[in-house]
């Protein structure tokens, strides 16, 4: 999230919703991995960890609001972290709090949508109002749409998707006929938003961890060594910089898409 003082998108102009380089991903999905592993490499717990890697979120959505990417969705906490210790998961809950208490009014104010998708019963009454207060309260921004998916799951946004089209056909509003991937894909939390373009996991991983299953379909992967606290807007740089290079076929042969490109010029 924007971050404080000197080093804050508060002091930058607000951005348009133009975008920069056309070139650029619309919408770049990342999952943050690391902080644990970059406290102790530090010899200090890992809460330390965490609160650094607030600290890069706050970077790397400044350095997408200016550079007008359209949607960055980061993956919070998924429903298989509450398998964490319970001081841990505590501790995340409480981190998660703070940060939206001190964070939401600076998104509005740099004109920054904030969405969150996933299963928010089992967070707490306090968390689930402030969630619900900060997308009310920046639901008109069009700057950038910053996506926390928290207590979220692949599987389990297909799974909801599933079940509420399973009673349409249950009730007479729809038929099997009418089950396409389009027809699923209006039932996904990410409906109204394009598909990701880059998805990028730090923390030397090479997994997606049910991480927007449906939606990685034609996603470009980047994998990093780099720990989530250490990510900052020049390994993104290097992230969209690979990104650029690849040639996105979406089932095409290459030769047809330079036939394309050779006439639209």
């Amino acid at each position: 999230m924007p971050t404080d003082a000197s080093n804050s998108l508060e002091s930058a102009s607000v951005p348009t919703p133009e975008r920069e380089d056309e070139n650029n991903p619309r919408h770049v999905a990342i999952i943050m991995d690391g902080n644990g592993r970059w406290a102790q490499k530090r010899f200090m717990p890992r809460a330390i960890g965490h609160q650094a890697g607030v600290k890069a979120v706050r970077k790397i959505v400044e350095y997408c609001a200016n550079q007008k990417i359209e949607v960055l969705t980061l993956f919070a906490f998924s429903s298989e972290n509450w398998r964490r210790p319970e001081e841990e998961v505590s501790l995340l809950m409480k981190l998660f709090l703070a940060t939206l208490q001190r964070e939401i009014n600076k998104l509005d104010r740099n004109n920054i949508r904030l969405r969150f998708i996933g299963d928010r019963s089992k967070f707490s009454d306090k968390l689930q109002a402030k969630m619900a207060e900060g997308e009310t309260q920046t639901k008109d921004n069009n700057a950038l749409t910053l996506v926390i998916a928290a207590n979220y799951g692949g599987r389990w946004d297909m799974c909801q998707a599933f079940q509420t089209v399973a009673k349409k056909i249950a009730t007479g509003e729809l038929v099997s006929q009418d089950v396409t991937e389009q027809l699923i894909n209006q039932y996904l939390s990410t409906a109204d938003l394009p598909e990701p373009d880059l998805f990028i996991r730090t923390g030397g991983e090479q997994r997606v961890s049910n991480f927007l299953l449906w939606q990685l379909a034609y996603t470009e992967l980047y994998f990093t060594e780099t720990l989530w606290p250490d990510f900052d807007q020049n390994s993104l740089e290097d992230a969209i910089k690979s990104f650029k290079s690849r040639q996105r076929r979406f089932g095409h042969t290459g030769e047809q898409l330079l036939a394309k490109t050779s006439i639209l010029k």
